[in-house]
């Protein structure tokens, strides 16, 4: 959930009291009902609302023993940091990481699993970014974009998705497709990544450009 992701819960065990917890669906629940999270009753699955929500739980797991997860919010900031200085080797191995890691509940070799890798490698991008998937600019589709907050200074950026290709090849195809549209207002202050991932050797690259 802190990557932006919603998570199937089943209210109905609920006790209506905070004590009595018999599951993590119990807790998730009770969540709900004090507005930490917002549940949709058509799917049944549940999200953290908002950005400040997100913050508050991401420093919760941090200042816990949970040194996988402080290191892995760690991990997301430092991601973020390699993009914004280009640093595209050091992009491509921790995407490489991340993939590998939701490898086994989604389908390696598939163009959404690379996508939900990335959002989940940039979960703490959110604090500065909207993140959205195919977003309609220009001539196509970018296949994730990052948007800057309102009153932040930090550039949009564009990335683009391959496999079995080269990361020059995802970057020619952002240059095609001239993402203008609702990015047009960035530009100046937009980033290219181009990022690729070979099916056989699941090795990831990364070219990452000023727009």
């Amino acid at each position: 959930m802190l990557g932006g992701e919603s998570v199937r819960v089943r209210v109905s065990t609920f006790q209506n009291d905070i004590v009595s917890f018999n599951n993590k669906d119990d807790v998730m629940t009770l969540l709900i009902h004090l507005g930490y999270l917002a549940y949709d009753s058509n799917k049944q699955k549940v999200k953290i609302p908002n950005m400040e929500v997100a913050e508050a739980f991401g420093d919760a797991v941090s200042g816990t023993d949970w040194a996988y997860v402080a290191a892995a919010i760690q991990e997301s900031d430092d991601l973020l940091d390699a993009t914004l200085q280009g640093e595209s080797e050091k992009v491509a191995k921790a995407l490489e990481r991340t993939h590998e890691s939701v490898a086994s509940i989604l389908e390696y070799n598939n163009e959404a699993s690379l996508s939900a890798a990335i959002v989940l490698a940039y979960y703490t991008a959110r604090r500065q970014y909207e993140i959205i998937h195919e977003l309609p600019a220009g001539k196509g589709f970018a296949d994730l974009a990052f948007l800057p907050r309102r009153n932040t200074d930090y550039p949009a950026l564009i990335v683009e998705l391959k496999y079995d290709k080269d990361a020059d090849t995802a970057i020619k195809q952002i240059k095609e497709r001239r993402y203008d549209g609702q990015l047009k207002e960035y530009f100046g202050n937009l980033l290219m990544a181009g990022i690729n991932y070979d099916k056989e050797t699941k090795k990831h690259t990364c070219m990452i450009e000023q727009a």
